[in-house]
């Protein structure tokens, strides 16, 4: 046991100072000199983590304090990003858990703490935010006992330590009433209550690959927490590959964490959690020792992708005017990269070659690969998010189900439900309290695409939802998620105001005059079910006579212009997202109208003889 180390990962609901009360801590770990222009939300790296509030790569940070080195870990909240969560903790030793003194534990804290219960890890409770106006810290206190209560913690777990802390402000006390010494305090209490690493400097070198980094020096890194013995520049290492080939290498860099920065050292000891170099192939799971003869370290087996979609390469009209990468091979090397560092993702090649089926948790971690794939360059058509279906033993179709959890106000609660209705949700638990309802229900997961978008639309915003993996169980019918058709360009060319101003009286527009558009094209909503073809690019004839009212300004409605989440909700099976660097477009998978009739047809009759 190296008592010198602790780390630590850090669990909060979205927006409850997560990030900013590990900025602190970096601040006053010395890790910022005092004169220093520091970014707000250090740890959210990533821009869309920025844009979105949220945290969706787990991402180290070190701080020394006291003597002591404390490797801390950022980790995602949102149950899409399962994957980063399970690896993290078997990184760390023991857990903060922050939560509002106002808002008290929510749907996505319960996720992650659940999960954090199930290694054994410690927990300290830290109470943010108790600066707030009407926040009520006595009641949070009560409600987190009785969440880990609820969570089956052992009697270790739930005689945890409390801090109240102001990240904003930069203060933790141990009791309400303390004077304010800064986040002494907290440190205090990572030092006392969560154990040093179970690591023997002693034994024989060994570490379990939790992350993955990448240097255009020295290639692959592999990120862990040595658990076994030291590891030295020039060491001769084994790798225990997934499947059960062992490859040797020499270590070429050790790096340790300091601050948000990684820097070579001469020794990596075990308790410590470092990077390491010197293998060209590596992967998540996999054990580093120092010798053929060993045993891999246990690795956490991750909930089953449930949802699939198809990542297509871009074949309509405008393809290759936004992006560099357009190319099947293109996407394919991007898919297969983002494979070896996100391991709650599966990526399979299928019969035609310009198509890839990707399996992943939920559909807002596809949504955030394809916006990531769009910065760098990339141009890609995306389907309507599948769910992924399985046999039992006697031949009945099986799907995925999950466990929601709702907050939502009062006045919301009748739309709420009747919109769970329809996507065959069962309520479990209904609980009243002073700031809304809370609902605990079990749902197809076929029921979740679109809800988030549904419930932001019926709460005004104030809805929070959060979803955690069930089972698989007996098909529950089919579930309608779209009744409307949509209004289909039968022309390629550039819409005109003319033309707009004719098809906005069949239905909602989501082009605006001067765009391109092409045949097969999706440019608008028809509020009856069927698609209907429309020409958005049609001219006003010009002729010699001059009729009153004519040259009138056309009033146009605004167009609605979907974000790329939206849009991937709303599309139908027979429909792809074109997602490129500069313009998001819904269009039909077969853009000719001939030869998408003698495709519904063929799977009508394919239909009537199965």
């Amino acid at each position: 046991m190296n008592s010198k180390f602790r780390n630590i990962g850090i669990i909060a609901h979205v927006d409850h100072g997560k990030t900013t009360l590990v900025d602190k801590l970096l601040r006053e770990g010395g890790v910022y000199r005092a004169n220093q222009a520091v970014e707000e939300r250090a740890m959210d790296s990533m821009d869309l983590e920025k844009e979105k509030g949220i945290t969706i790569k787990a991402k180290n940070a070190s701080v020394h304090w006291g003597g002591y080195t404390i490797n801390i870990v950022d980790t995602p909240g949102h149950a899409d990003f399962g994957g980063e969560v399970e690896r993290i903790l078997g990184m760390v030793d023991g857990v903060l858990l922050l939560v509002d003194a106002f808002d008290g534990p929510q749907a996505q804290t319960r996720f992650v703490l659940k999960k954090a219960l199930s290694h054994g890890l410690k927990v300290i409770v830290v109470i943010n935010k108790i600066d707030r106006e009407h926040s009520d810290p006595h009641k949070v206190h009560d409600k987190i006992l009785e969440l880990l209560l609820e969570l089956n913690a052992s009697e270790d777990q739930f005689n945890a330590p409390f801090i109240y802390a102001s990240a904003r402000d930069g203060y933790a006390i141990r009791k309400l009433g303390d004077k304010h010494n800064g986040m002494t305090p907290l440190f205090e209490a990572i030092v006392k209550h969560i154990p040093a690493p179970a690591a023997n400097i002693k034994a024989p070198f060994q570490m379990l690959i939790s992350n993955l980094d990448w240097s255009d020096y020295v290639g692959r890194i592999a990120i862990g927490k040595i658990t076994g013995g030291h590891v030295k520049v020039g060491d001769s290492i084994v790798c225990i590959h997934k499947d059960g080939k062992r490859e040797r290498a020499s270590v070429t860099k050790v790096w340790e964490f300091s601050g948000l920065k990684s820097g070579e050292i001469v020794d990596g000891v075990a308790g410590n959690i470092v990077g390491i170099s010197g293998f060209e192939e590596l992967a998540i799971g996999e054990t580093l020792c120092d010798n053929e003869e060993r045993e891999p370290v246990p690795w956490t087996e991750l909930d089953p992708p449930t949802i699939q979609m198809q990542f297509a390469v871009n074949d309509g009209p405008l393809a290759g005017k936004d992006g560099k990468f357009v190319t099947a091979r293109h996407i394919r090397e991007r898919l297969y990269k983002e494979i070896r560092t996100n391991i709650s993702l599966q990526v399979e090649d299928t019969e035609a070659a310009y198509i890839f089926l990707v399996n992943a948790r939920g559909e807002m971690q596809i949504a955030i690969l394809v916006e990531q794939m769009r910065r760098e360059g990339y141009e890609v058509l995306v389907s309507r998010p599948e769910v992924i279906l399985r046999k039992d033993s006697e031949g009945r179709t099986l799907e995925p189900f999950e466990t929601l959890w709702i907050e939502i106000p009062n006045e919301c609660l009748g739309d709420v439900m009747q919109n769970l209705a329809g996507r065959k949700a069962l309520i479990n638990h209904m609980q009243h309290h002073p700031h809304g309802v809370s609902l605990e229900c079990t749902i197809p997961t076929r029921g979740l695409i679109g809800l988030e978008t549904d419930m932001v639309n019926l709460t005004s915003g104030r809805g929070v939802m959060s979803h955690m993996f069930k089972s698989y169980e007996p098909f529950s019918g089919e579930i309608t998620t779209r009744l409307t058709g949509t209004l289909v360009s039968m022309e390629t060319g550039i819409a005109t105001a003319w033309a707009l101003n004719n098809i906005q009286e069949r239905g909602r527009l989501f082009v605006s005059p001067q765009e391109e558009v092409y045949e097969g094209m999706i440019v608008g909503e028809n509020p009856r079910a069927e698609d209907m073809p429309v020409n958005p690019t049609k001219a006003k004839h010009l002729t010699n006579m001059r009729s009153q009212g004519e040259g009138k300004g056309i009033q146009l409605e605004p167009p609605l212009k979907m974000s790329l989440e939206r849009a991937l909700e709303y599309i139908a099976r027979d429909e792809y997202v074109e997602a490129t660097p500069k313009n998001l477009r819904l269009r039909k998978k077969i853009l000719n109208a001939t030869q998408r009739k003698r495709a519904a047809m063929s799977q009508q009759s394919t239909e009537v003889v199965a």
